[in-house]
């Protein structure tokens, strides 16, 4: 009998910890049950595509009182399902969006993709998982406003003496393809492997909201948007992406979704349908990370140059306009015509034209790197009480350093700002200055003032209708205004240049009009 009760003891302890249930799909009351296999259950909502149960390991993660889906929520989809072996697919169908759904048997993902014909009601495409903050407490801190107090709009908070925003939760698109939000043994990853930002709009230095510390922990990936958008919205495909479940370290951004092929997904272009370009890069000033975009009406790629050449992730067939960047500033372009399963050869040469400069302040990259609270601005509204005084500052040149010139100038804070040189009887006489901006609200353009003669007021850049740089965004349409000083200006001496910034528009304080500096130089 002993030996018996010891036998069936140790029969126990040798069985797993866990017991999952089968993989697979099942429908009841409206539910779909999608079940991993491996430890995730997620349900859906059939009538209008919510999900409305995450669970993991055993853990409830998403919140009761808002849900999980795309956009604001489609409303009413029609919905169909299927296994197909280690595949179970859910497919979510509105007169202009299909949104799909899979679970491969024995993993802990959910692949995602979203096909569109149009462009939202709402005016901007997102997926947005509302997860239970009790279990999911740690998201971007820049972006916990639970508890805050509204100080511009109704998405810049004040809390704990610190602003805050869902804004300042974002990446660039270049380098955002893992971010996500954890707990005691969990985390929820949002992961956008391969080309997911292929339909997406605002190029590879475009970026959007990633996460939101509200009641819920809110988990985005944001396809398109007008949060400062120098491009128009393309429809189509987007994805695949995923979320991935995990005990809370952060995955691999290398996921193989190219099971899509086989599943009739809409819209899904597998690689062997696909091309791409390579070639050379020449003339870029060095010291910079050199990028190559590609974009038409319907796409838009990029990549990162290795060396003195690049290749192009696979594509879409078509004709791209391709662009160097050195930064995030444009100094070339070709043209390249893709085909399935062919390579196209662009060579690239950096057209930018860098004079013998006198004096320079910051360097011209498309960003504004290196100046007054540019290290801040990402992550906190130029109100914050940790950032710099804003000024209006003067700039004495040989003996200031970049970090002490503004970062941005806005019309009712810091107009005004002066530079200060002394120059030698041969450095006077006709010269030119170059001022670069990456971005301008409210038509804000900039003004110069040497000595006694004053420019012309530059016509009124490219209007972005979005807040940008108190959304924590520098990148706008990149412009450089340029000044003729005329001869006689000059003088062997002391020079003062005076910078305001002009505009039609008005605002207060950090909503007035207002340009982000690129650089200064004069030649």
């Amino acid at each position: 009998m002993r030996k018996s009760l010891l036998q069936l003891a140790l029969g126990l302890l040798a069985l797993p910890s866990t017991v999952f249930a089968a993989f697979g799909i099942t429908s009841s009351s409206g539910v779909v049950t999608v079940d991993s296999g491996a430890g995730l259950v997620i349900k859906i909502n059939s009538s209008n595509g919510d999900i409305t149960s995450i669970v993991y390991s055993s853990k409830q993660l998403q919140d009761s009182s808002k849900f999980t889906h795309i956009s604001s929520g489609l409303g009413s989809v029609t919905t169909t399902t299927s296994v197909s072996g280690n595949y179970a697919k859910v497919t979510l169908k509105t007169s202009t969006l299909t949104q799909t759904y899979v679970v491969v048997n024995g993993q802990n993902n959910l692949y995602i993709s979203t096909y569109t014909t149009a462009e939202p009601s709402v005016g901007e495409l997102r997926f947005i998982a509302r997860l239970s903050k009790s279990a999911l407490p740690n998201g971007v801190t820049a972006a916990e406003v639970n508890g805050g107090t509204a100080i511009e709009g109704s998405d810049v908070f004040l809390l704990n003496g610190q602003t805050r925003s869902k804004f300042y939760s974002s990446k660039r698109f270049i380098e955002d393809q893992v971010h996500g939000v954890t707990g005691s043994g969990v985390g929820v990853w949002m992961v956008l492997p391969g080309t997911a930002y292929e339909t997406s709009s605002g190029g590879p230095f475009m970026r959007d909201i990633n996460n939101q510390g509200s009641s819920q922990q809110e988990l985005y990936w944001y396809m398109n948007s007008g949060h400062e958008q120098t491009e128009s919205f393309r429809t189509g495909f987007f994805g695949p992406y995923a979320l991935v479940f995990n005990s809370g370290s952060t995955p691999s951004a290398s996921l193989d979704t190219s099971f899509f092929g086989s599943l009739g997904v809409t819209g899904y272009v597998g690689s062997s349908s696909r091309g791409k370009v390579t070639g050379s890069i020449s003339n870029v000033q060095s010291g910079y990370t050199v990028v190559v975009g590609f974009k038409n009406s319907a796409q838009q790629y990029w990549t990162t140059a290795s060396g003195s050449s690049y290749t192009s992730p696979l594509m879409k067939p078509g004709t791209y306009t391709v662009t160097l960047f050195k930064g995030e500033l444009e100094v070339g372009t070709g043209s390249a015509s893709v085909s399935a399963g062919g390579t196209t050869t662009v060579n690239l040469s950096s057209n930018e034209y860098i004079p013998n400069a006198l004096w320079s302040i910051g360097n011209s990259d498309g960003t504004p790197k290196g100046f007054l609270n540019a290290d801040k601005i990402e992550t906190m509204h130029p109100s914050d009480s940790r950032m710099s005084s804003w000024g209006p500052v003067t700039y004495t040149i040989g003996s200031s350093s970049a970090s002490s010139w503004p970062m941005a100038q806005f019309i009712s804070v810091n107009n005004g700002n002066k530079i200060v040189w002394t120059a030698s009887s041969s450095q006077i006489g006709a010269r030119t200055l170059v001022i670069r901006i990456t971005s301008s609200f409210a038509s804000g353009r900039p003004v110069v003032t040497v000595n006694s003669w004053t420019s012309s007021t530059p016509a009124a850049p490219t209007k972005i209708d979005s807040r940008g740089v108190t959304r924590g965004t520098w990148r706008g349409n990149n412009q450089a205004f340029t000044y003729s000083i005329p001869s006689g200006t000059l003088i062997a001496g002391k020079n003062t240049f005076t910078i305001n910034v002009a505009s039609g528009s008005s605002g207060d304080t950090f909503l007035s009009p207002n340009i982000v500096y690129d650089s200064i130089v004069l030649y």
